[in-house]
């Protein structure tokens, strides 16, 4: 049996990797884990939580599928990817999946053109419809400043063992992502230690990659890359 790890981002939830957890689970009998880490989720709250919990929920999860599978890959969303890369470099993970994975973090020329664009919506009376405000918002009002610390450590502490993931790795990024820039998805391409590595870049994903217009296109790849043998 194959088992399949899904890795949100921060302060995200499961609903940011659903669409490809459902696409994999409609097209193979694998052994699915999605887990909303520590202080994610709705309700959540994130404050007092130390980035050590995401990475020993992350790892609890893990460890059920390697004794239950004869091969794990993990994916990871975000700040879930920097997590997932952290696993595969410490445990017999087979493949791993980086989605907008967050070894660097804001772009602040996307940012800044979403921002505009906000601001256009806003006087139309849209604003209130656009999901990347919506995120936007909640990071920024909702979220507790001792966790964003706790992230920028979390990154902090796994970017200097990258080179340690051997595993084959597939890493996507959109081109058109204001929170984690293309130049992290090519940073993790030159620093992770894999021979068998893929990079692609989707033109038209900002960050929710996994919602995408492309979305369907970038699975298949997916699928394809975790299928090879």
């Amino acid at each position: 049996m194959i088992g399949c790890l899904f890795l949100h981002g921060f302060t995200g939830s499961p609903d940011e990797v659903e669409p490809l957890a459902r696409y994999l689970q409609e097209r193979t009998d694998w052994k699915l884990s999605v887990p909303t880490l520590p202080g994610h989720g709705e309700p959540g709250s994130l404050k007092g939580i130390h980035y050590q919990e995401w990475i020993d929920c992350a790892e609890g999860e893990l460890k059920t599928l390697i004794d239950t599978c004869d091969e794990v890959y993990v994916i990871g969303f975000s700040m879930g990817g920097l997590i997932a890369s952290f696993l595969a470099a410490h445990y017999p993970v087979d493949k791993l999946i980086l989605l907008s994975a967050a070894a660097y973090y804001i772009n602040p020329r996307q940012l800044a053109r979403d921002i505009k664009r906000m601001i256009k919506e806003s006087f139309s009376g849209n604003l209130q419809d656009n999901e990347l405000f919506l995120r936007y918002k909640r990071k920024i009002i909702e979220t507790p400043l001792t966790a964003t610390l706790q992230f920028r450590r979390l990154v902090s502490f796994i970017r200097p063992i990258l080179h340690q993931v051997e595993v084959p790795t597939l890493i996507a990024q959109g081109e058109l992502d204001g929170i984690v820039p293309p130049k992290s998805a090519e940073y993790l391409y030159r620093t992770i230690g894999a021979k068998q590595k893929k990079l692609m870049l989707i033109k038209q994903s900002n960050h929710l990659i996994c919602h995408c217009e492309e979305n369907t296109a970038l699975f298949s790849q997916v699928l394809e890359f975790l299928m090879k043998r």
